[in-house]
């Protein structure tokens, strides 16, 4: 087996394999949390739903990865889209464990929920920057990275009270002291996104083993006559 080969199947068994373990941690958070969080509520929480647009971006990777190596372009934008909601996701998870911390507010920190905000996190960037490319993705795609927040916090404001439910602190209004700290963590939260988009962008591509192969392989000539 060439080393073009071996890379192809690390490679797409790597990301069928994380995309399994990202399933059954969901549905373990889902069990864990089902008794005070219902699934229309669960669904709503940007983690879940980046979560999932993983699964399905991280599988049909897989199968790319195993029959022809590379990405096309529409599935690198996709990727990176996912890729920078999952680790924003992340960071602010992070944080509202700290600030949960600062307020004394106990927070459970299960094993799914470490796999689905920092384990996945960082196995996904690892992807992305050993994954092979054919080209760089242009920072338009910025323009989608932060403007899926920007729809779903919209939604979330509108369902939020209609519900009494929000999923994060800082989006109910009777847990932030005023219109001003909503708008500054907000405003954080999607610079984040912005910030974590630029650096994903701008990670340049990698040459890939098979890729090098083919331009190596001899051309083959048909017989004359």
């Amino acid at each position: 087996m060439t080393r073009g080969r071996v890379e192809r199947w690390i490679l797409g068994v790597g990301r069928l394999v994380c995309a399994a373990i990202v399933v059954v941690s969901m549905v373990a958070r889902f069990e864990r949390g089902k008794a005070w969080v219902g699934l229309p509520d669960f669904v709503a929480y940007l983690t879940i739903q980046s979560s999932a647009a993983f699964v399905v971006v991280a599988t049909i990777g897989g199968i790319v990865a195993l029959r022809s190596g590379l990405d096309h372009p529409r599935l690198d934008v996709a990727r990176v889209v996912v890729l920078a909601c999952v680790v924003t996701a992340g960071i602010v998870f992070a944080l509202i464990v700290q600030q949960s911390g600062a307020r004394g507010l106990a927070l459970d920190v299960p094993w799914s929920d470490v796999a689905l905000h920092f384990v996945l996190p960082a196995i996904a960037v690892l992807d992305w920057i050993v994954s092979p490319r054919r080209r760089r993705v242009s920072f338009r795609v910025l323009a989608v990275i932060v403007g899926y927040p920007v729809v779903w916090g919209i939604i979330t404001m509108i369902r939020g009270p209609i519900v009494g439910w929000y999923p994060y602190y800082f989006l109910d209004p009777g847990q932030v002291d005023d219109p001003f700290e909503f708008a500054a963590l907000s405003g954080t939260a999607l610079a984040v996104f912005a910030i974590v988009g630029v650096v994903l962008v701008a990670i340049p591509p990698r040459q890939a083993a098979f890729t090098s192969e083919r331009r190596r392989a001899p051309a083959v000539v048909a017989p004359s006559g």
